[in-house]
Protein backbone atom coordinates (compact mmCIF):
# COMPACT_ATOMS: atom_id res chain seq x y z
CA UNK A 1 0.00 0.00 0.00
CA UNK A 2 1.10 3.49 -0.60
CA UNK A 3 3.14 4.99 2.53
CA UNK A 4 0.09 8.10 3.09
CA UNK A 5 -2.66 4.94 2.95
CA UNK A 6 -4.91 4.87 5.57
CA UNK A 7 -4.26 0.95 6.13
CA UNK A 8 -0.79 2.10 7.20
CA UNK A 9 -2.19 4.68 9.57
CA UNK A 10 -4.48 2.37 11.44
CA UNK A 11 -1.64 -0.98 11.44
CA UNK A 12 0.91 1.26 12.49
CA UNK A 13 -0.32 1.89 15.82
CA UNK A 14 0.99 -0.13 18.68
CA UNK A 15 -1.57 0.37 21.43
CA UNK A 16 -4.36 0.09 19.54
CA UNK A 17 -3.27 -2.95 17.32
CA UNK A 18 -2.65 -4.54 20.53
CA UNK A 19 -6.22 -3.97 21.94
CA UNK A 20 -8.15 -4.32 18.25
CA UNK A 21 -6.19 -7.39 18.29
CA UNK A 22 -7.25 -9.28 21.88
CA UNK A 23 -10.86 -7.90 20.62
CA UNK A 24 -10.75 -9.66 17.49
CA UNK A 25 -9.48 -12.74 19.03
CA UNK A 26 -12.47 -13.10 21.26
CA UNK A 27 -15.27 -11.88 18.53
CA UNK A 28 -13.56 -14.29 15.91
CA UNK A 29 -13.45 -17.63 18.60
CA UNK A 30 -17.79 -16.96 18.85
CA UNK A 31 -17.76 -18.46 15.87
CA UNK A 32 -17.85 -22.46 16.44
CA UNK A 33 -15.81 -23.34 13.01
CA UNK A 34 -13.05 -20.58 14.34
CA UNK A 35 -13.48 -21.86 18.15
CA UNK A 36 -12.79 -25.61 16.86
CA UNK A 37 -9.83 -24.95 14.39
CA UNK A 38 -8.01 -23.19 17.32
CA UNK A 39 -9.22 -25.85 20.08
CA UNK A 40 -8.38 -28.76 17.88
CA UNK A 41 -5.00 -27.66 15.79
CA UNK A 42 -3.75 -24.50 17.77
CA UNK A 43 -0.91 -24.95 20.57
CA UNK A 44 -2.41 -21.14 21.82
CA UNK A 45 -1.81 -22.96 25.68
CA UNK A 46 1.81 -23.25 25.26
CA UNK A 47 2.71 -20.47 22.36
CA UNK A 48 -0.11 -17.91 22.67
CA UNK A 49 2.64 -14.96 22.34
CA UNK A 50 4.23 -17.11 18.99
CA UNK A 51 0.77 -16.93 17.83
CA UNK A 52 0.57 -13.08 18.88
CA UNK A 53 3.53 -12.82 17.05
CA UNK A 54 3.30 -14.14 13.80
CA UNK A 55 -0.61 -12.32 13.61
CA UNK A 56 2.04 -8.87 13.72
CA UNK A 57 4.03 -9.86 11.45
CA UNK A 58 1.52 -10.58 8.92
CA UNK A 59 -0.37 -7.73 9.40
CA UNK A 60 3.38 -6.02 9.27
CA UNK A 61 4.47 -7.25 5.77
CA UNK A 62 1.06 -7.12 3.63
CA UNK A 63 0.45 -3.74 4.94
CA UNK A 64 4.32 -2.45 4.42
CA UNK A 65 6.00 -4.72 2.98
CA UNK A 66 6.46 -5.04 -1.07
CA UNK A 67 3.93 -6.87 -3.02
CA UNK A 68 6.15 -9.85 -3.20
CA UNK A 69 6.87 -10.12 0.11
CA UNK A 70 3.30 -9.58 1.21
CA UNK A 71 2.31 -12.42 -1.82
CA UNK A 72 4.76 -15.04 -0.19
CA UNK A 73 3.27 -14.46 3.27
CA UNK A 74 -0.29 -15.03 2.23
CA UNK A 75 0.77 -18.09 0.19
CA UNK A 76 2.26 -19.65 3.69
CA UNK A 77 -1.21 -18.56 5.52
CA UNK A 78 -3.21 -20.37 2.54
CA UNK A 79 -1.14 -23.71 2.62
CA UNK A 80 -1.39 -24.09 6.38
CA UNK A 81 -5.17 -23.48 5.63
CA UNK A 82 -5.30 -26.07 3.63
CA UNK A 83 -4.55 -28.65 5.82
CA UNK A 84 -6.70 -27.65 8.51
CA UNK A 85 -9.91 -29.21 8.82
CA UNK A 86 -12.25 -31.02 11.62
CA UNK A 87 -15.36 -31.94 12.72
CA UNK A 88 -17.61 -29.80 15.24
CA UNK A 89 -19.20 -31.28 18.12
CA UNK A 90 -22.57 -31.74 16.53
CA UNK A 91 -21.00 -33.28 13.53
CA UNK A 92 -20.74 -30.47 11.42
CA UNK A 93 -17.46 -30.57 9.05
CA UNK A 94 -15.51 -27.11 9.33
CA UNK A 95 -12.54 -26.31 7.15
CA UNK A 96 -9.89 -23.51 7.37
CA UNK A 97 -9.84 -22.43 4.25
CA UNK A 98 -13.79 -21.98 3.79
CA UNK A 99 -14.10 -18.69 2.31
CA UNK A 100 -17.49 -17.70 4.07
CA UNK A 101 -15.00 -18.80 7.28
CA UNK A 102 -12.19 -16.47 6.09
CA UNK A 103 -14.80 -13.98 5.80
CA UNK A 104 -15.86 -14.22 9.41
CA UNK A 105 -11.93 -13.89 10.42
CA UNK A 106 -11.08 -11.20 8.68
CA UNK A 107 -13.85 -8.96 8.98
CA UNK A 108 -14.01 -9.50 12.64
CA UNK A 109 -10.37 -7.93 12.73
CA UNK A 110 -10.96 -4.91 10.27
CA UNK A 111 -13.72 -3.64 12.67
CA UNK A 112 -11.60 -4.61 16.05
CA UNK A 113 -8.49 -2.58 14.54
CA UNK A 114 -10.52 0.44 13.16
CA UNK A 115 -12.26 0.13 16.55
CA UNK A 116 -9.44 0.74 17.98
CA UNK A 117 -7.59 3.29 16.24
CA UNK A 118 -11.08 5.63 16.54
CA UNK A 119 -10.95 5.08 20.67
CA UNK A 120 -6.75 5.72 20.82
CA UNK A 121 -5.27 6.98 17.87
CA UNK A 122 -4.70 10.20 17.72
CA UNK A 123 -7.24 11.47 15.56
CA UNK A 124 -10.04 10.01 14.29
CA UNK A 125 -11.04 9.05 10.71
CA UNK A 126 -14.36 10.63 9.18
CA UNK A 127 -16.29 8.19 7.21
CA UNK A 128 -14.78 8.22 3.81
CA UNK A 129 -11.10 7.89 5.29
CA UNK A 130 -12.96 4.33 7.51
CA UNK A 131 -14.60 3.20 4.23
CA UNK A 132 -11.22 3.53 2.58
CA UNK A 133 -9.77 1.29 5.08
CA UNK A 134 -12.05 -1.09 5.00
CA UNK A 135 -11.77 -1.69 0.86
CA UNK A 136 -7.98 -1.60 1.34
CA UNK A 137 -7.90 -4.23 4.29
CA UNK A 138 -10.42 -5.99 1.96
CA UNK A 139 -7.94 -6.87 -0.84
CA UNK A 140 -5.77 -8.36 1.73
CA UNK A 141 -8.48 -11.02 3.18
CA UNK A 142 -9.39 -11.41 -0.43
CA UNK A 143 -6.00 -13.08 -1.53
CA UNK A 144 -5.97 -15.20 1.47
CA UNK A 145 -9.55 -16.17 0.33
CA UNK A 146 -11.93 -14.60 2.16
CA UNK A 147 -15.44 -14.12 -0.09
CA UNK A 148 -17.69 -11.32 -0.40
CA UNK A 149 -15.98 -9.18 1.73
CA UNK A 150 -17.79 -5.22 2.69
CA UNK A 151 -15.69 -2.77 1.66
CA UNK A 152 -17.10 0.21 3.73
CA UNK A 153 -18.21 0.86 6.97
CA UNK A 154 -21.87 0.67 6.52
CA UNK A 155 -21.53 -3.36 4.95
CA UNK A 156 -19.16 -3.96 7.65
CA UNK A 157 -21.92 -3.48 10.06
CA UNK A 158 -24.23 -5.17 8.35
CA UNK A 159 -22.08 -7.89 8.21
CA UNK A 160 -21.60 -8.02 11.51
CA UNK A 161 -25.67 -8.19 12.52
CA UNK A 162 -26.42 -10.93 9.89
CA UNK A 163 -23.54 -13.05 11.28
CA UNK A 164 -24.88 -12.96 14.97
CA UNK A 165 -27.49 -15.90 14.42
CA UNK A 166 -24.51 -18.48 13.80
CA UNK A 167 -22.40 -17.16 16.94
CA UNK A 168 -22.30 -19.07 20.25
CA UNK A 169 -20.54 -18.98 23.60
CA UNK A 170 -20.10 -22.02 25.39
CA UNK A 171 -17.65 -23.78 28.25
CA UNK A 172 -14.70 -24.23 25.32
CA UNK A 173 -15.18 -20.81 24.36
CA UNK A 174 -15.44 -19.05 27.96
CA UNK A 175 -11.86 -21.25 28.35
CA UNK A 176 -9.83 -20.23 25.07
CA UNK A 177 -11.34 -16.34 26.12
CA UNK A 178 -10.03 -17.08 29.76
CA UNK A 179 -6.78 -18.35 28.85
CA UNK A 180 -6.26 -15.19 26.46
CA UNK A 181 -7.14 -12.71 29.10
CA UNK A 182 -5.65 -14.24 31.80
CA UNK A 183 -1.85 -14.44 30.15
CA UNK A 184 1.08 -13.85 33.00
CA UNK A 185 3.63 -10.94 31.49
CA UNK A 186 7.41 -12.14 31.54
CA UNK A 187 7.91 -9.39 33.39
CA UNK A 188 5.24 -8.65 36.59
CA UNK A 189 6.38 -5.06 36.56
CA UNK A 190 3.74 -5.46 33.43
CA UNK A 191 1.00 -6.65 34.66
CA UNK A 192 -0.92 -3.75 35.24
CA UNK A 193 -0.16 -2.07 31.67
CA UNK A 194 -1.50 -6.05 30.18
CA UNK A 195 -4.48 -5.79 32.46
CA UNK A 196 -5.26 -2.19 31.62
CA UNK A 197 -4.95 -3.58 27.84
CA UNK A 198 -7.08 -6.57 28.02
CA UNK A 199 -9.26 -4.44 30.05
CA UNK A 200 -9.51 -2.29 26.97
CA UNK A 201 -10.31 -4.89 24.83
CA UNK A 202 -12.86 -6.50 26.65
CA UNK A 203 -14.68 -2.51 26.66
CA UNK A 204 -14.09 -2.43 22.72
CA UNK A 205 -15.79 -5.46 22.24
CA UNK A 206 -19.95 -5.41 20.84
CA UNK A 207 -22.26 -4.96 23.81
CA UNK A 208 -23.77 -8.45 22.53
CA UNK A 209 -20.86 -10.01 22.12
CA UNK A 210 -19.61 -9.42 25.84
CA UNK A 211 -22.72 -10.53 27.03
CA UNK A 212 -22.07 -13.81 24.84
CA UNK A 213 -18.79 -14.35 26.66
CA UNK A 214 -19.95 -13.24 30.19
CA UNK A 215 -17.45 -10.83 30.45
CA UNK A 216 -18.09 -7.37 32.00
CA UNK A 217 -17.56 -4.38 30.69
CA UNK A 218 -15.68 -1.79 32.66
CA UNK A 219 -17.91 0.02 35.71
CA UNK A 220 -19.37 3.55 34.39
CA UNK A 221 -16.92 5.31 37.11
CA UNK A 222 -13.66 3.12 35.51
CA UNK A 223 -14.17 3.15 32.14
CA UNK A 224 -13.00 6.54 31.60
CA UNK A 225 -9.99 5.66 33.37
CA UNK A 226 -9.14 2.79 31.33
CA UNK A 227 -9.70 4.81 27.98
CA UNK A 228 -7.70 7.42 29.58
CA UNK A 229 -4.59 5.28 30.34
CA UNK A 230 -4.38 3.51 27.46
CA UNK A 231 -4.72 6.74 25.07
CA UNK A 232 -1.53 7.86 27.57
CA UNK A 233 -0.12 4.46 27.13
CA UNK A 234 -0.55 4.69 23.11
CA UNK A 235 0.75 8.20 22.81
CA UNK A 236 3.68 7.30 25.05
CA UNK A 237 4.76 4.63 22.24
CA UNK A 238 4.13 6.94 19.51
CA UNK A 239 6.53 9.71 21.02
CA UNK A 240 9.23 6.59 21.71
CA UNK A 241 8.89 5.12 18.04
CA UNK A 242 9.27 9.13 16.36
CA UNK A 243 11.59 9.83 18.83
CA UNK A 244 14.46 6.88 17.39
Amino acid sequence: FAPDAVIGTVHGDVVSMMVGGVAALLLQMLHPAVLAGVWDHSNFRTDMLGRLRRTARFIAVTTYGERTDAEAVIARVRAVHAHIAGTLPNGTPYRADDPALLAWVHVSEAWCFLAAWQRFGDHRLGMAEQDAYYAAFAEVGELLGAASLPRDRAGTDRYLQTMRPQLVADARTREVARFVLEQTPANPLALPVQRMVMQAAVDLLPAWARRMHGLAGSPALMRPVVTSGTRNLARTLRWAFVDQ
